[in-house]
């Protein structure tokens, strides 16, 4: 697969991604009446269905990273090259801008919003990393385990995620920066992006280092010539 066709399909994945979250942000609060639960719920199950979408279309093409930490985690077990990773991250950043100018502008929206609802605090960075460490916890044991599953554990990660965490689940850095330039109900002012991300990339290592203690185990030596047993009739 040339790498061309990688970087669009990560672009495409990625940016489709965020219109999906900005999109049912400003459509759950539209119609949910100043329920935040409805509006909340509204959101976190579109964004799991699109994930699940995004990741079974793309996954063959691209691995579906969407989010530069899986692809620093995929380049951490040699998955990919220096240069893929610099160029997938790259790609998804843009892409992910884009996708919130499509959210807005789908909406009649102005396409850049600097983010005015405020995300900070201790609870929300502990939030942040819990988020993150489950998300690639859930990818790489996913991937050793269950490969075909992949796809629809990340969703149902997500959409718990969405509700179990004080901060309703980031766990991207560039999903966090691109929202940080919307004034909807998924929103973040751009001075909160900093611990956001720290948190992330906290929560990320510690889940790629307990990923490979899991899947580590007592390796298995290949038998001496002289305890080979032929293969009976």
């Amino acid at each position: 697969m040339s790498l061309a066709r990688k970087l669009l399909a990560e672009f495409i994945g990625t940016g489709l991604l965020l219109a999906v979250v900005v999109g049912s942000g400003i459509m759950g609060a539209e119609l949910a009446g100043g329920n935040s639960a409805i509006a909340l719920f509204a959101n976190a199950a579109a964004t799991a269905g699109g994930l699940y979408v995004l990741i079974a279309l793309f996954a063959p093409i691209s691995g579906a990273h969407f989010n530069p930490l899986v692809t620093l985690a995929m380049r951490i077990h040699g998955e990919i090259t220096h240069r893929e990773a610099a160029t997938y991250i790259a790609v998804q950043v843009i892409a992910a801008i884009a996708g919130v100018m499509l959210a807005h502008a789908m909406f009649g929206m102005p396409l850049i919003q600097p983010g005015t609802r405020v995300r900070t605090g201790t609870p929300l960075w502990i939030s942040e990393g819990v988020a993150t460490y489950g998300l690639l916890l859930t990818i790489l044991l996913g991937r050793a385990h269950r490969p075909a599953a992949v796809p629809a554990l990340v969703a149902a990660y997500i959409f718990a995620a969405y509700w179990f965490t004080a901060s309703t689940s980031f766990a991207n850095p560039a999903v966090t920066l691109a929202r940080s330039l919307t004034q909807t109900f998924a929103g973040i002012r751009p001075q909160d992006v900093t611990g956001f991300v720290f948190a992330q990339c906290s929560g990320a290592l510690l889940g790629c280092a307990t990923a490979h203690v899991l899947r580590a185990g007592p390796r298995r030596s290949l038998p001496a010539p002289d305890e080979v047993v032929a293969p009976t009739a």
